[in-house]
This record gives C-alpha cells, sequence and structure tokens, in this order.
C-alpha cells in the first residue's frame, strides 16, 4: 500500500528533517553522505506518492536496518529539504525498483 508524502508530512511527526531551505545540490551531497545505500531515480518518478524534483540523478538513501529512506523534496518558493522517514519494506522495495538501471 502506497502513501501520499505531502500529507504523511503534515500529519505525521514520524520524520526527520535533515536540513531544509537549501539547494538541490547541497541535499543531494547530504543524503549520499548519510545513507547506508543509495538508489538514483529520474525526475518526475512517483516515491511515496509525490513526483521527485530534481537534477538526475537524484539520490534516494535507503537503510533498510532502520527501515527508513532519506529523499530531497522540493516544494516551490520553499526550496529543497533532506527528509528522513520511516518506510514499510514493501515501499523501499518499489524505490528499488525505480532505481535508474
Amino acid at each position: 500500500m502506497s502513501f501520499c508524502l505531502e500529507t504523511y508530512l503534515q500529519k505525521s511527526d514520524d520524520y526527520n528533517i535533515l536540513i531544509s531551505r537549501a539547494g538541490f545540490k547541497q541535499c543531494a551531497q547530504l543524503i549520499e553522505e548519510n545513507s547506508r545505500e543509495i538508489v538514483y531515480v529520474n525526475p518526475g518518478e512517483k516515491i511515496l506518492g509525490a513526483r521527485i524534483i530534481g537534477i538526475p540523478p537524484i539520490p534516494i538513501g535507503l537503510n533498510e536496518k532502520k527501515g527508513t529512506i532519506i529523499l530531497p523534496y522540493t516544494k516551490p518558493c520553499y526550496g529543497t529539504a533532506a527528509v528522513e522517514i520511516p518506510v514499510e519494506p514493501e515501499e523501499m522495495e518499489k524505490i528499488k525498483a525505480a532505481a535508474r538501471k
């Protein structure tokens, strides 16, 4: 079962904003430096109900041990944030399937 990232961030306290109001490159670097495993997706790929915006390739950090991912989340007028959120194993598999080959 998939969920909407926008709704999740509005209704839950179960996430961690690692950096906010930053540039995309700065967020991508933070994700690459702080993730156990990284997959790269193309812009426009739908991850957790939201289309990912950014400069390709877009890194998504995976931590299966913690059950979390770190992704860049861009909102117009607010810039980009790197957000760590818990996900179900099925969602992590969907993200891996969406990765660039």
